[in-house]
């Protein structure tokens, strides 16, 4: 089950037939993601395994609520298409999003380069790392 802010990003993808358009809206929501305080940009919240600079920060609470950052604006816009699939998700409910299938929805992962597609691994893995944790 997808989230419906992440059901709408769907719906633009499917509207956009060009991949330089898609690639200028993911930008575009990177650049409207709310600004992550330089103070939660600490090694403990760095995403090892991007090719550029990653935040991301859970805040605390009974839900998944995450901030994050990056200093490549498509990886923004990849960080904001992850929070549109889990923020707002329990720690259970988000152990059991198929986010291959999710992002696959998008046809996503095959326009990416491959450094960009280990780095949005990495920060799967971070999201789900904390989801367990949580749960």
């Amino acid at each position: 089950m997808a989230q419906a802010e992440f059901e709408e990003i769907v719906e633009t993808f499917e509207f956009l037939d060009d991949w330089e358009d898609r690639y200028r809206h993911v930008i575009e929501m990177g650049r409207d993601m709310p600004e992550m305080p330089e103070a939660l940009k600490v090694p403990g919240t760095k995403v090892e395994g991007c090719a550029s600079q990653v935040w991301l920060h859970a805040s605390e609470g009974d839900t998944l609520e995450f901030q994050g950052d990056s200093d490549a604006m498509i990886v923004k816009g990849l960080i904001a298409i992850l929070l549109s699939l889990y923020n707002g998700r329990t720690p259970a409910e988000a152990q059991g999003v198929d986010v291959v299938a999710e992002l696959g929805r998008l046809n996503l992962t095959e326009h990416l380069s491959a450094q960009r597609s280990n780095g949005l691994r990495a920060m799967v893995q971070r999201i789900q790392e904390t989801a367990a944790a949580k749960a």
